[in-house]
């Protein structure tokens, strides 16, 4: 395995805690990765001033807030939370693997929030 590919099933992991999260690539302009929740688990909703992200739900179903909107997502589905909307996981359903990513990375001084 070379920098330029990931297997996602060795990275991911559950914890009874909180959601856990796992780095797949981390680029100038683009970050990936994998955020996986145990059911009744939650992300905060919050907002990325310069940054857009999506969520792609490879596993389970989450009921998801993007803006105004909220709405029940399981595998397959794509979730658009463009810069600056607030978005969030309100509750994991079932047990639940997402495929996140977002541009420009946090911590880049230009995407704003978690």
């Amino acid at each position: 395995m070379t920098s330029h590919f990931a297997a996602m099933d060795a990275r991911i992991a559950f914890s009874d805690e909180r959601s856990t999260k796992a780095d797949l690539f981390r680029g100038t302009g683009l970050f990936a990765g994998l955020t996986c929740f145990e059911p009744g688990q939650s992300q905060p909703i919050h907002s990325h001033g310069g940054a857009d992200k999506f969520y792609f739900v490879v596993s389970g179903k989450a009921r998801m807030t993007v803006g105004e909107e909220t709405s029940d997502a399981e595998a397959g589905t794509v979730v658009w939370a463009p810069a600056g909307v607030p978005h969030g996981v309100v509750r994991a359903l079932e047990r639940t693997v997402m495929l996140v990513a977002m541009g420009p990375p946090p911590g880049s001084g230009t995407a704003g929030g978690p």
